[in-house]
Protein backbone atom coordinates (compact mmCIF):
# COMPACT_ATOMS: atom_id res chain seq x y z
CA UNK A 1 0.00 0.00 0.00
CA UNK A 2 2.88 2.50 0.63
CA UNK A 3 4.23 2.17 -2.56
CA UNK A 4 1.31 4.29 -4.05
CA UNK A 5 1.21 6.67 -0.78
CA UNK A 6 1.09 9.54 -2.70
CA UNK A 7 -1.90 9.23 -4.63
CA UNK A 8 -3.93 7.44 -1.72
CA UNK A 9 -2.85 10.34 0.57
CA UNK A 10 -4.19 12.47 -2.77
CA UNK A 11 -7.46 10.45 -2.18
CA UNK A 12 -7.54 10.72 1.31
CA UNK A 13 -7.19 14.74 1.53
CA UNK A 14 -9.94 14.56 -1.14
CA UNK A 15 -12.37 12.96 1.13
CA UNK A 16 -12.42 9.81 -1.32
CA UNK A 17 -13.45 6.42 -0.12
CA UNK A 18 -11.34 3.34 -1.86
CA UNK A 19 -10.17 0.08 -1.11
CA UNK A 20 -6.75 -1.19 -1.66
CA UNK A 21 -5.55 -4.52 -2.06
CA UNK A 22 -1.89 -5.35 -0.84
CA UNK A 23 0.10 -8.69 -1.92
CA UNK A 24 0.95 -10.19 1.66
CA UNK A 25 2.60 -13.01 0.27
CA UNK A 26 3.65 -14.69 -2.85
CA UNK A 27 5.32 -18.10 -3.25
CA UNK A 28 7.02 -19.24 -6.68
CA UNK A 29 7.57 -16.64 -10.12
CA UNK A 30 5.12 -14.39 -8.78
CA UNK A 31 5.82 -10.78 -10.39
CA UNK A 32 4.89 -8.12 -7.41
CA UNK A 33 6.58 -8.60 -3.91
CA UNK A 34 4.82 -7.85 -0.59
CA UNK A 35 3.65 -4.06 0.04
CA UNK A 36 2.76 -3.76 -4.05
CA UNK A 37 -0.87 -2.79 -4.05
CA UNK A 38 -3.76 -1.58 -5.95
CA UNK A 39 -6.89 0.74 -5.13
CA UNK A 40 -9.81 1.47 -6.47
CA UNK A 41 -11.95 4.67 -5.64
CA UNK A 42 -15.79 4.81 -5.06
CA UNK A 43 -15.79 5.98 -9.12
CA UNK A 44 -14.57 3.16 -10.23
CA UNK A 45 -10.82 4.58 -10.96
CA UNK A 46 -7.51 2.33 -10.36
CA UNK A 47 -3.62 3.21 -9.80
CA UNK A 48 -1.35 0.52 -8.74
CA UNK A 49 -0.78 -3.11 -9.21
CA UNK A 50 -0.41 -6.60 -7.86
CA UNK A 51 0.91 -8.82 -10.51
CA UNK A 52 1.64 -6.80 -13.63
CA UNK A 53 -1.41 -7.46 -15.44
CA UNK A 54 -2.32 -11.48 -14.22
CA UNK A 55 -4.58 -10.86 -11.49
CA UNK A 56 -6.02 -7.48 -12.12
CA UNK A 57 -9.38 -7.27 -13.21
CA UNK A 58 -10.32 -10.23 -10.55
CA UNK A 59 -8.65 -7.98 -7.67
CA UNK A 60 -10.66 -4.93 -8.95
CA UNK A 61 -13.54 -6.42 -8.70
CA UNK A 62 -12.81 -7.66 -4.69
CA UNK A 63 -12.08 -4.06 -4.14
CA UNK A 64 -15.58 -2.74 -5.77
CA UNK A 65 -17.40 -5.39 -3.46
CA UNK A 66 -15.37 -4.44 -0.28
CA UNK A 67 -16.33 -0.69 -0.69
CA UNK A 68 -19.75 -1.78 -1.38
CA UNK A 69 -19.84 -4.45 1.83
CA UNK A 70 -17.02 -2.61 3.88
CA UNK A 71 -15.61 -6.10 4.64
CA UNK A 72 -11.65 -6.92 4.77
CA UNK A 73 -11.28 -10.17 2.72
CA UNK A 74 -7.80 -12.27 1.93
CA UNK A 75 -8.02 -14.08 -1.59
CA UNK A 76 -5.34 -16.05 -2.79
CA UNK A 77 -4.51 -16.48 -6.79
CA UNK A 78 -2.30 -19.02 -8.04
CA UNK A 79 -1.40 -20.86 -11.82
CA UNK A 80 -4.68 -23.51 -13.10
CA UNK A 81 -3.10 -26.09 -15.55
CA UNK A 82 -6.69 -26.41 -16.58
CA UNK A 83 -7.30 -23.06 -17.72
CA UNK A 84 -4.03 -21.00 -17.58
CA UNK A 85 -5.36 -17.86 -19.31
CA UNK A 86 -8.12 -17.33 -16.94
CA UNK A 87 -7.93 -15.78 -13.42
CA UNK A 88 -4.39 -16.81 -12.03
CA UNK A 89 -0.84 -16.11 -12.14
CA UNK A 90 0.17 -17.33 -15.44
CA UNK A 91 3.72 -17.27 -14.31
CA UNK A 92 3.11 -20.06 -12.12
CA UNK A 93 3.44 -18.49 -9.22
CA UNK A 94 1.31 -18.03 -6.08
CA UNK A 95 0.44 -15.03 -4.41
CA UNK A 96 -2.08 -13.40 -1.46
CA UNK A 97 -3.99 -10.99 -1.71
CA UNK A 98 -5.38 -8.47 1.05
CA UNK A 99 -8.50 -6.42 -0.03
CA UNK A 100 -9.60 -3.30 2.79
CA UNK A 101 -11.84 -1.14 2.47
CA UNK A 102 -10.92 2.73 3.30
CA UNK A 103 -14.27 4.43 3.75
CA UNK A 104 -15.15 7.79 5.59
CA UNK A 105 -16.41 5.66 8.74
CA UNK A 106 -14.01 2.57 8.84
CA UNK A 107 -11.84 2.82 12.41
CA UNK A 108 -8.67 2.47 10.26
CA UNK A 109 -8.67 5.16 7.96
CA UNK A 110 -7.12 7.90 9.99
CA UNK A 111 -4.62 5.60 11.10
CA UNK A 112 -3.84 4.48 7.43
CA UNK A 113 -3.98 8.54 6.70
CA UNK A 114 -1.36 8.91 9.12
CA UNK A 115 1.12 6.01 7.06
CA UNK A 116 -0.10 7.71 4.03
CA UNK A 117 1.13 10.58 4.78
CA UNK A 118 4.28 10.01 6.03
CA UNK A 119 5.10 7.93 3.19
CA UNK A 120 4.16 10.13 1.23
CA UNK A 121 6.33 12.87 2.49
CA UNK A 122 9.43 10.73 2.15
CA UNK A 123 9.49 9.94 6.49
CA UNK A 124 9.96 6.59 8.13
CA UNK A 125 6.65 4.61 9.64
CA UNK A 126 5.36 1.27 9.67
CA UNK A 127 1.98 0.04 8.98
CA UNK A 128 0.58 -3.27 10.59
CA UNK A 129 -2.58 -5.03 9.45
CA UNK A 130 -4.46 -8.43 11.13
CA UNK A 131 -4.53 -10.59 7.54
CA UNK A 132 -5.87 -13.75 9.50
CA UNK A 133 -7.53 -14.08 12.58
CA UNK A 134 -10.75 -13.25 14.14
CA UNK A 135 -13.04 -11.45 12.50
CA UNK A 136 -13.30 -8.44 14.45
CA UNK A 137 -9.58 -7.65 13.96
CA UNK A 138 -9.72 -8.30 10.54
CA UNK A 139 -9.72 -4.28 8.80
CA UNK A 140 -7.91 -2.95 11.93
CA UNK A 141 -4.31 -1.09 11.86
CA UNK A 142 -2.00 0.28 13.59
CA UNK A 143 0.83 2.71 12.64
CA UNK A 144 4.63 2.84 14.22
CA UNK A 145 6.84 5.59 13.91
CA UNK A 146 10.76 5.41 14.55
CA UNK A 147 10.71 6.25 17.76
CA UNK A 148 8.45 3.31 19.03
CA UNK A 149 5.34 5.91 19.04
CA UNK A 150 2.31 4.47 17.73
CA UNK A 151 -1.34 5.13 16.47
CA UNK A 152 -4.16 2.68 16.54
CA UNK A 153 -4.73 -0.73 17.83
CA UNK A 154 -5.89 -3.72 17.37
CA UNK A 155 -8.92 -4.06 20.30
CA UNK A 156 -7.89 -7.44 20.97
CA UNK A 157 -6.05 -8.42 23.77
CA UNK A 158 -3.87 -5.51 25.68
CA UNK A 159 -0.41 -7.73 24.93
CA UNK A 160 -1.34 -7.59 21.48
CA UNK A 161 -0.33 -4.16 20.49
CA UNK A 162 2.56 -3.95 21.90
CA UNK A 163 3.62 -6.85 20.84
CA UNK A 164 2.95 -5.54 17.51
CA UNK A 165 4.13 -2.56 17.42
CA UNK A 166 8.04 -4.34 18.73
CA UNK A 167 7.92 -6.40 15.22
CA UNK A 168 6.75 -3.46 13.39
CA UNK A 169 9.82 -1.24 14.64
CA UNK A 170 12.07 -4.27 13.72
CA UNK A 171 10.67 -4.18 10.65
CA UNK A 172 11.11 -0.71 10.07
CA UNK A 173 14.11 -1.09 11.35
CA UNK A 174 15.32 -2.88 8.79
CA UNK A 175 13.32 -0.66 6.15
CA UNK A 176 11.90 -4.34 5.33
CA UNK A 177 7.73 -5.01 4.39
CA UNK A 178 6.84 -8.92 5.30
CA UNK A 179 4.49 -10.63 7.63
CA UNK A 180 5.30 -12.04 11.17
CA UNK A 181 2.97 -14.79 13.49
CA UNK A 182 1.98 -14.06 16.78
CA UNK A 183 -0.38 -15.48 19.46
CA UNK A 184 -4.07 -13.60 19.59
CA UNK A 185 -3.17 -12.63 22.89
CA UNK A 186 -0.05 -10.80 21.86
CA UNK A 187 2.27 -13.54 22.86
CA UNK A 188 3.27 -17.19 21.24
CA UNK A 189 -0.03 -18.65 23.02
CA UNK A 190 -3.25 -18.72 21.60
CA UNK A 191 -4.63 -18.80 18.14
CA UNK A 192 -2.24 -17.61 15.65
CA UNK A 193 -2.50 -13.74 13.72
CA UNK A 194 -0.60 -13.10 11.17
CA UNK A 195 0.07 -9.51 10.23
CA UNK A 196 1.09 -7.45 7.84
CA UNK A 197 3.91 -5.12 8.00
CA UNK A 198 5.03 -2.54 5.40
CA UNK A 199 7.70 -0.16 5.76
CA UNK A 200 8.29 3.27 4.29
CA UNK A 201 12.09 5.01 4.41
CA UNK A 202 13.24 7.34 3.04
CA UNK A 203 15.56 6.54 -0.48
CA UNK A 204 18.38 4.96 -0.29
CA UNK A 205 21.92 6.97 -0.75
CA UNK A 206 23.91 6.89 -3.64
CA UNK A 207 27.03 8.74 -3.40
CA UNK A 208 29.00 9.58 -6.49
CA UNK A 209 32.44 10.89 -5.56
CA UNK A 210 34.00 12.49 -9.08
CA UNK A 211 32.40 14.42 -11.25
CA UNK A 212 32.88 13.26 -14.64
CA UNK A 213 30.85 12.39 -17.88
CA UNK A 214 30.38 8.93 -16.37
CA UNK A 215 29.15 10.56 -13.03
CA UNK A 216 26.59 12.29 -14.96
CA UNK A 217 25.25 9.03 -16.60
CA UNK A 218 25.52 7.38 -12.89
CA UNK A 219 23.33 10.12 -11.24
CA UNK A 220 20.46 9.54 -14.21
CA UNK A 221 20.03 6.12 -13.59
CA UNK A 222 20.74 6.39 -10.08
CA UNK A 223 17.62 8.78 -10.22
CA UNK A 224 15.99 6.33 -11.50
CA UNK A 225 16.22 3.19 -9.57
CA UNK A 226 14.83 5.65 -6.83
CA UNK A 227 18.33 6.54 -5.08
CA UNK A 228 19.16 10.17 -3.16
CA UNK A 229 22.39 10.92 -5.29
CA UNK A 230 24.78 12.62 -3.96
CA UNK A 231 27.47 13.81 -6.14
CA UNK A 232 31.00 14.87 -4.25
CA UNK A 233 34.38 16.44 -5.80
CA UNK A 234 37.13 18.65 -4.39
CA UNK A 235 36.68 20.95 -7.97
CA UNK A 236 34.20 23.71 -7.80
CA UNK A 237 34.56 23.92 -11.96
CA UNK A 238 33.54 20.42 -12.46
CA UNK A 239 31.13 19.85 -9.43
CA UNK A 240 28.23 21.80 -10.76
CA UNK A 241 23.78 21.87 -10.91
CA UNK A 242 24.58 23.06 -14.29
CA UNK A 243 26.79 19.47 -15.20
CA UNK A 244 24.40 17.34 -12.99
CA UNK A 245 21.03 18.67 -13.41
CA UNK A 246 19.08 15.58 -11.60
CA UNK A 247 21.46 15.13 -8.55
CA UNK A 248 20.06 15.86 -5.37
CA UNK A 249 22.73 17.65 -3.19
CA UNK A 250 26.33 18.62 -5.32
CA UNK A 251 28.73 18.57 -2.17
CA UNK A 252 32.27 20.79 -3.69
CA UNK A 253 34.47 19.06 -0.94
CA UNK A 254 36.86 16.92 -0.85
CA UNK A 255 35.80 13.13 -1.17
CA UNK A 256 37.22 11.68 2.03
CA UNK A 257 36.07 14.90 4.19
CA UNK A 258 32.86 14.70 3.07
CA UNK A 259 32.46 10.89 4.20
CA UNK A 260 33.85 11.51 7.16
CA UNK A 261 30.58 13.45 8.39
CA UNK A 262 27.68 12.63 6.13
CA UNK A 263 25.50 9.68 7.31
CA UNK A 264 25.28 6.23 5.81
CA UNK A 265 23.70 3.19 6.49
CA UNK A 266 23.31 -0.65 5.09
CA UNK A 267 21.53 0.31 2.17
CA UNK A 268 24.03 3.07 0.78
CA UNK A 269 25.98 2.84 -2.12
CA UNK A 270 30.01 4.41 -2.60
CA UNK A 271 30.65 4.81 -6.20
CA UNK A 272 34.25 6.16 -6.61
CA UNK A 273 34.93 7.44 -10.06
CA UNK A 274 37.88 9.53 -9.73
CA UNK A 275 40.20 7.10 -10.58
CA UNK A 276 43.01 9.66 -8.94
CA UNK A 277 45.52 7.85 -6.02
CA UNK A 278 45.13 11.51 -4.14
CA UNK A 279 41.58 11.42 -4.15
CA UNK A 280 41.04 7.33 -4.11
CA UNK A 281 43.16 6.15 -1.29
CA UNK A 282 42.07 8.41 1.23
CA UNK A 283 38.39 7.74 0.17
CA UNK A 284 38.66 4.12 0.34
CA UNK A 285 40.32 3.61 3.22
CA UNK A 286 37.49 5.43 4.88
CA UNK A 287 35.18 3.49 2.89
CA UNK A 288 35.84 0.21 3.22
CA UNK A 289 35.38 0.69 7.14
CA UNK A 290 31.94 2.07 7.10
CA UNK A 291 28.64 -0.08 7.08
CA UNK A 292 27.52 0.37 3.78
CA UNK A 293 25.78 -1.58 1.05
CA UNK A 294 28.47 -1.56 -1.98
CA UNK A 295 32.00 0.62 -2.46
CA UNK A 296 32.77 0.37 -6.15
CA UNK A 297 35.99 2.30 -7.78
CA UNK A 298 36.51 3.04 -11.74
CA UNK A 299 40.28 2.13 -13.11
CA UNK A 300 41.73 -0.40 -15.56
CA UNK A 301 42.86 -3.46 -13.86
CA UNK A 302 46.27 -1.89 -13.40
CA UNK A 303 44.93 0.98 -12.03
CA UNK A 304 43.20 -1.47 -9.78
CA UNK A 305 46.28 -3.39 -8.42
CA UNK A 306 48.34 -0.29 -8.14
CA UNK A 307 45.57 1.22 -5.83
CA UNK A 308 44.93 -2.25 -4.02
CA UNK A 309 48.87 -2.04 -3.02
CA UNK A 310 48.49 2.15 -2.18
CA UNK A 311 45.72 1.11 0.53
CA UNK A 312 47.74 -2.04 1.59
CA UNK A 313 50.38 0.44 2.42
CA UNK A 314 48.06 2.61 4.59
CA UNK A 315 46.64 -0.31 6.59
CA UNK A 316 43.64 -1.71 4.53
CA UNK A 317 43.25 -5.32 5.57
CA UNK A 318 42.43 -7.95 2.75
CA UNK A 319 39.26 -8.31 4.69
CA UNK A 320 38.38 -4.79 3.73
CA UNK A 321 39.68 -4.93 0.69
CA UNK A 322 37.32 -8.29 -0.54
CA UNK A 323 34.34 -5.72 0.12
CA UNK A 324 36.08 -3.31 -3.14
CA UNK A 325 33.82 -4.22 -6.15
CA UNK A 326 36.87 -3.21 -8.75
CA UNK A 327 36.67 -2.07 -11.39
CA UNK A 328 33.70 -1.16 -11.06
CA UNK A 329 30.22 -2.85 -12.45
CA UNK A 330 29.46 -6.00 -14.46
CA UNK A 331 31.10 -7.21 -17.67
CA UNK A 332 28.32 -5.66 -19.96
CA UNK A 333 31.06 -4.59 -23.39
CA UNK A 334 29.67 -0.94 -22.34
CA UNK A 335 31.74 1.79 -23.45
CA UNK A 336 29.73 5.14 -23.62
CA UNK A 337 28.49 6.71 -20.06
CA UNK A 338 26.02 5.51 -20.48
CA UNK A 339 26.67 1.69 -20.66
CA UNK A 340 28.74 2.21 -18.16
CA UNK A 341 26.36 3.58 -15.83
CA UNK A 342 23.90 0.31 -16.75
CA UNK A 343 26.98 -1.95 -15.67
CA UNK A 344 27.52 -0.18 -12.84
CA UNK A 345 23.92 -0.24 -11.60
CA UNK A 346 23.53 -3.99 -12.61
CA UNK A 347 26.15 -4.37 -10.15
CA UNK A 348 24.57 -2.71 -7.47
CA UNK A 349 21.19 -4.63 -7.78
CA UNK A 350 22.53 -7.86 -8.40
CA UNK A 351 24.15 -7.35 -4.66
CA UNK A 352 21.60 -6.11 -3.28
CA UNK A 353 19.16 -8.74 -4.94
CA UNK A 354 21.63 -11.50 -4.32
CA UNK A 355 21.40 -12.13 -8.44
CA UNK A 356 24.75 -13.62 -10.02
CA UNK A 357 24.77 -11.60 -13.32
CA UNK A 358 24.37 -14.45 -14.79
CA UNK A 359 22.16 -14.46 -18.16
CA UNK A 360 18.72 -15.69 -17.49
CA UNK A 361 18.77 -17.54 -20.48
CA UNK A 362 20.04 -21.33 -19.85
CA UNK A 363 20.31 -20.89 -16.28
CA UNK A 364 18.53 -22.52 -13.48
CA UNK A 365 18.77 -19.47 -11.38
CA UNK A 366 15.73 -18.11 -9.50
CA UNK A 367 14.44 -15.16 -11.08
CA UNK A 368 13.14 -13.21 -8.19
CA UNK A 369 15.49 -13.98 -5.36
CA UNK A 370 13.51 -11.78 -2.81
CA UNK A 371 10.45 -14.17 -1.01
CA UNK A 372 10.83 -17.11 -4.18
CA UNK A 373 10.98 -19.46 -0.95
CA UNK A 374 7.17 -18.95 -0.79
CA UNK A 375 5.61 -17.24 2.19
CA UNK A 376 2.36 -17.63 1.17
CA UNK A 377 2.68 -20.90 2.70
CA UNK A 378 2.96 -19.48 5.93
CA UNK A 379 -0.43 -17.56 5.98
CA UNK A 380 -2.76 -20.26 6.87
CA UNK A 381 -6.39 -20.52 5.54
CA UNK A 382 -7.10 -18.14 2.18
CA UNK A 383 -10.43 -17.63 0.71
Amino acid sequence: MLDIAEELHRWVEQGRDFAVATVVAVGGSAPRQPGAALAVDSDGTAIGSVSGGCVEGAVYELCQQALKDGETVLERFGYSDDDAFAVGLTCGGIIDILVTPVRADDLARPVLATALAAAAAKEAAAVARIVSGPEELMGRALVVRPDGSYEGGFGGHPELDSTVVGEAAALLDAGRTGTVEIGEQGSRCGAPLTVLVESSVPPPRMIVFGAIDFASALVRVGKFLNYHVTVCDARPVFATATRFPEADEIVVEWPHTYLERTEVDSRTVLCVLTHDAKFDVPLLQLALRLPVGYVGAMGSRRTHLDRNERLREVGVSELELARLRSPIGLDLGARTPEETALSIASEIVAGRRGGSGVSLTGAHTPIHHEGASGPAARIGSVA
